[in-house]
């Protein structure tokens, strides 16, 4: 179950290749199985140093967070949840070049339970772990690595009782701070002295929690954001951001700008309040009915404590819900937060990691299988006949391409509990017909899903594709209304419908507002299908990437013809759409097979078997070719198409 690595790591993210947030931060979900193994997260803490954050999500018993860092050494657990001194354990046997190992204990592997940890790797401007020995001075100065002025620091004293302590938030008084196990207000005393941190070093007060002499001491010291070409294909990207803000004096949904959609969130308010930790593999999505969550300084498990939704990444950073001011923060409440960055940051060369296509009988517990990343995406049906189940990791529900009905629960096994598995299983899937399966992650160029409410007025919604999206798939989540389809060879006032075989619509305006989308937002118009007021949309934005994905068109000829899309070994993947005539959107894939004879397909406008009657589409090596036949070639005509190599 490695996670896909983009961009190869440089030694230190310094003088060398820039990083991708993947290969310095991951959460990674398993379930126990009381067996001693490794478990691959794509981090490598071996070589480079680093924190592993542990914490159970499920049983009977209520463990704690456990940390574990390569400055201490494996065998060393302090718990985050509680003041108890540092404990020597067996239970975390090692750190790896890709993940770490367990041994297989109650704590941290027991049968049946799940687990989440969050690995930060050391790295200039985004992490550093720094040891010392009290000496009892005051105001104690303490030299570092990370490069940039810290964004917070997390402080523990080792060897005896003691509160963990934060502080140096960005954006907060620098004598202001925190315990990380507890749920206290903000306090004045100065944890880490009188000096502001720099660069190179941050000081400490002098007392038991920070420089006691002969006591021993772990921080763990966070950026606050990227500006020394650290992060992303140029070096320039933001990864990680610490902040403050307060809440409305009335209860209503309010949105925080930290520059970049996040996958870790923790948040907390000054006052008195939990430490609430969400991520994008277990909570951090668009779901109306509940989000698991869990708190940094309780032991609770996160069943114990799911409630409604709390908090919503959005392209730009997150959107506190009404709900999370009346039960999590309150009206005018100042809170803190930390957000780091999702990934990849570079545009994907290799279209194995990011699209998969799989098939398997469906009646079965074991239609598990491994794609190699995080699942963003993923389309499934029966090939006999069924509807055209989209679910999305960002809102945990599905819809049907076929329908115009509002999103409904997807089982909660689909995106499973381990990294990089799709679990459509049983529970899923009552039937002993084959299903096929199509999964997409978002990169940057290449694939992107973006939520939004309607207003009823023209609008532009922000993204992250980092290009202008060549096609869109925009569909009313809570509002029963067809899917609407961008595509840039008919241009910005015509559309199609993928639930539907009709033609295009060639002249309107209250869709796109007669606008072309740009490499950070697409426009609105009026319409209900796409921006009606105070309704949730979900919006899927696909984009041409050299040798991995290509959208495109072409003109039928009637005799057959090759047509390129810039691949080394054809297509996997082959969506077509006739836009003057009344043909459904036709999708091929090589799992079924896209061979010089007859080709099975599926139209995901409706709920129909597959047909393999015909020849009508070939292998072509930089892409594929297509027959004589009328929905896919009738000469004059114009087609539009999605290819994945």
């Amino acid at each position: 179950m490695t996670a896909s690595k983009i961009v190869a790591a440089a030694a230190s993210g310094a003088g060398g290749d820039p990083l991708d947030i993947d290969n310095v931060f991951n959460t990674y979900l398993w379930d126990g199985d009381s067996s001693s193994g490794n478990e691959i997260t794509g981090i490598d803490t071996l070589n480079e140093g680093g924190l592993v954050w542990l914490k159970h999500r499920s049983g009977s018993n209520s463990f704690g967070h456990a940390f574990y860092d390569t400055e201490r050494g494996n065998t060393k657990q302090l718990r985050g949840d509680n003041n108890s001194a540092e404990s020597t354990e067996s239970r975390f046997t090692g750190f790896l070049d890709n993940g770490f190992s367990l041994s297989g204990d109650t704590e941290l592997d027991y049968a049946n339970n799940k687990y989440v940890a969050w690995t930060f790797r050391k790295a200039k401007n985004f992490f550093d772990i720094v040891t010392w020995t009290g000496d009892g001075v005051s105001n104690r100065s303490i030299s570092h690595n990370l490069g940039s002025t810290p964004g917070a620091i997390f402080m523990k004293r080792r060897n005896s009782t003691e509160n963990w302590y934060v502080g140096c938030w960005n954006g907060v008084t620098h004598s202001n701070g925190w315990k990380l196990n507890e749920s206290d207000a903000v306090s004045t005393y100065g944890y880490f002295g009188t000096t502001a941190p720099t660069a190179t070093t941050f000081n400490v007060a002098n007392f038991n929690g920070a420089n006691a002499n002969g006591s021993t001491y772990v921080a763990y010291i966070f950026a606050h954001h990227n500006n020394n070409g650290t992060f992303g294909p140029d070096g320039d990207q933001d990864v990680i951001k610490f902040g403050s803000g307060t809440t409305p004096s009335s209860a209503a949904d309010f949105e925080i700008n930290v520059g970049f959609e996040p996958q870790f969130l923790m948040y907390k308010l000054q006052g008195s309040g939990n430490w609430y930790i969400h991520d994008t593999m277990r909570s951090l999505h668009h779901d109306n009915s509940s989000q698991p969550t869990l708190f940094a300084n309780q032991a609770y498990y996160e069943t114990q404590i799911t409630s409604n939704n709390h908090v919503e990444p959005t392209a730009t950073g997150f959107r506190l819900t009404e709900n999370a001011v009346n039960q999590a923060l309150g009206a005018n409440a100042p809170f803190i937060y930390m957000a780091i960055r999702r990934g990849p940051l570079a545009v994907p060369e290799d279209a194995t990691k990011v699209f998969d296509v799989n098939s398997y009988s469906g009646n079965s517990n074991s239609n598990v299988y491994n794609t190699g990343f995080n699942v963003d995406m993923n389309i499934n049906t029966q090939t006999s006949g069924s509807p055209r189940y989209l679910l999305s990791r960002l809102t945990n529900k599905y819809l049907e391409t076929n329908t115009t009905t509002i999103d409904g629960a997807g089982p909660s096994t689909v995106f499973n509990s381990e990294s990089n598995v799709i679990n459509l299983n049983q529970s899923w899937w009552a039937s002993t017909n084959d299903v096929m399966s199509y999964s997409w992650k978002r990169a940057p160029g290449y694939f992107d899903v973006v939520t939004y409410k309607g207003t009823g007025s023209n609008r532009t919604i922000s993204h992250n594709l980092g290009v202008a999206p060549e096609m869109m798939w925009v569909k009313g989540r809570d509002v029963v209304e067809d899917w609407n389809v961008y595509h840039s060879a008919t241009g910005n006032q015509a559309y199609l419908k993928l639930n539907e075989n009709n033609q295009a619509v060639t002249s309107n305006t209250n869709r796109w507002n007669s606008t072309t989308p740009t490499a950070s937002v697409f426009t609105l118009g009026t319409t209900d299908g796409v921006n009606k007021n105070n309704k949730n949309y979900i919006a899927y934005l696909f984009a041409t990437v050299a040798g991995v994905s290509k959208v495109g068109s072409y003109t039928g000829n009637g005799t057959g013809q090759n047509i390129d899309c810039g691949f080394s070994s054809g297509a996997r993947f082959v969506l077509i759409k006739k836009t003057g005539g009344s043909e459904g959107w036709k999708v091929h894939d090589s799992v079924r097979g896209i061979v010089a004879g007859n080709d099975p397909f599926i139209e995901l406008n409706n709920a129909n078997a597959e047909n393999s009657s015909f020849d009508l589409v070939d292998p072509y090596s930089s892409g594929f070719a297509v027959t004589t036949f009328n929905g896919w070639n009738e000469n004059g005509y114009t087609y539009i198409f999605y290819a994945i190599a």
